[in-house]
């Protein structure tokens, strides 16, 4: 079993010497950041980045579900919601279809499990759905990051994922799904060549795990 974290530990917000240093740090890492105060602003940033009839996959996240992004993607009709579509699929016979359309989406929109304070981020996930895209198949990414996801350094980040996130989302899974979950992929973003491809909107508000 994970260790326990100590009370408070990886849910505080990030005060703002450290939150503008990890602005910079991301952005000199060629990810563009965006500052907002509210999940609400966050919310309405994200929609407006997205392009008119761009595929949308929103990748599973308690973030987006809590500033209600989750069910904007869902039914948005200016957009396709290529969640929508594969509920629609028989994942027996479509297996390659799901594949395709959840590898190279145009947009990726979900969230991260840790930004370190020199700009790198981590991903970790059981089935690695959202890695993919992540990487390298979609067009463009949208990360919504509450501030406490902030960490010192990778190791830091990797402990929270382990101690901190992992836990919570089991739970989650077992309500959910009635299975475990699992920490089988995690993927480190040490930075992005293609200009504008991600950004990351950090939120000053406890946001998901």
């Amino acid at each position: 079993m994970p260790a326990l974290v100590r009370s408070g530990e990886f849910t505080g917000l990030a005060p703002k010497e450290r939150l503008d240093q990890t602005v910079r740090a991301l952005e000199a890492r060629g990810f563009k950041t965006i500052v907002v105060a509210t999940g609400e602003e966050a919310r309405r940033t994200v929609l407006d980045l997205i392009p008119d009839g761009a595929e949308v996959y929103n990748s599973p996240s308690r973030t987006l579900e809590s500033i209600g992004l989750e069910a904007d993607v869902m039914r948005a009709t200016r957009f396709q919601p290529v969640r929508k579509r594969l509920i629609a699929l028989d994942r027996a016979t479509q297996h390659r279809e799901i594949r395709r359309l959840t590898a190279s989406p145009d947009v990726l929109v979900g969230s991260v499990q840790a930004i370190t304070d020199q700009g790198q981020v981590l991903i970790a996930s059981a089935t690695g759905s959202q890695l993919t895209p992540a990487a390298a198949g979609a067009g463009t990414i949208i990360w919504v990051v509450g501030t406490h996801k902030l960490v010192s350094s990778v190791e830091e980040g990797l402990r929270r994922i382990r101690e901190y996130c992992y836990p919570r989302e089991d739970e989650r899974a077992r309500q959910v799904y009635g299975q475990p979950s699992a920490i089988n992929k995690i993927l480190i973003l040490h930075g992005e060549h293609v200009p504008g491809r991600i950004t990351v909107v950090l939120v000053e508000q406890p946001l998901g795990f």
